[in-house]
Formats: C-alpha cells, sequence, structure tokens
C-alpha cells in the first residue's frame, strides 16, 4: 500500500467511524465555525486519523494544493466533498 493510499484509508476510517456523515466530520474539525478548513484545523484531522506528526504539515499542504479551488488557503465544504467523493473513488478502485 502506497504512502497516499495508507493517508486516505486513515482517513476514512476515521470519518466513517467516528462520525455519522463527512459533514459532521467537517464541522468538527472546523474549530472556528467559519465554513472553511485552515491548515491547522487540516493537521487537526489528519492526526486525529493517525498521521504521523511530521507528515501531517507536509500533507496538509497537498490537500490545500489539491482542493482549495477558490486559492484562499482553506478547504471550504464544498471543495471538502470533492476530496472525500475522490477518496471514495480510489479506494473503491484498490478494492
Amino acid at each position: 500500500m502506497s504512502a497516499k493510499e495508507n493517508v486516505l484509508r486513515k482517513i476514512r476510517i476515521l470519518i466513517t467511524n467516528q462520525f455519522d456523515s463527512p459533514e459532521e466530520a467537517f464541522q468538527f474539525f472546523d474549530s472556528d465555525k467559519d465554513g472553511r478548513l485552515r491548515k491547522t484545523e487540516i493537521k487537526k484531522l489528519l492526526r486525529s486519523a493517525e498521521v504521523n506528526g511530521f507528515l501531517s504539515g507536509f500533507i496538509a499542504n497537498e490537500l490545500l494544493k489539491g482542493y482549495d479551488k477558490s486559492s484562499d488557503e482553506t478547504i471550504s465544504w464544498e471543495e471538502f466533498k470533492v476530496a472525500i467523493t475522490e477518496l471514495e473513488l480510489e479506494l473503491e478502485k484498490k478494492l
């Protein structure tokens, strides 16, 4: 399993085991309740998914690069939904 697949699997496990929906997970990690996940909030999500602390900063940057379509250094709920959908599709291909 590649590092990317491992991270995706950990995020999926976190969301499905600890939350009723991806939206509930998003709201939980949106600590300032502004409807956007900042890098620090994304890192908190990754740490909760048991992604190594060193890697969480790098992966948070990559997630922002890949999904922050509004270029505001945050991930909105709409952008998060796209990421979750892609995560599900990627994992389904592997099964």
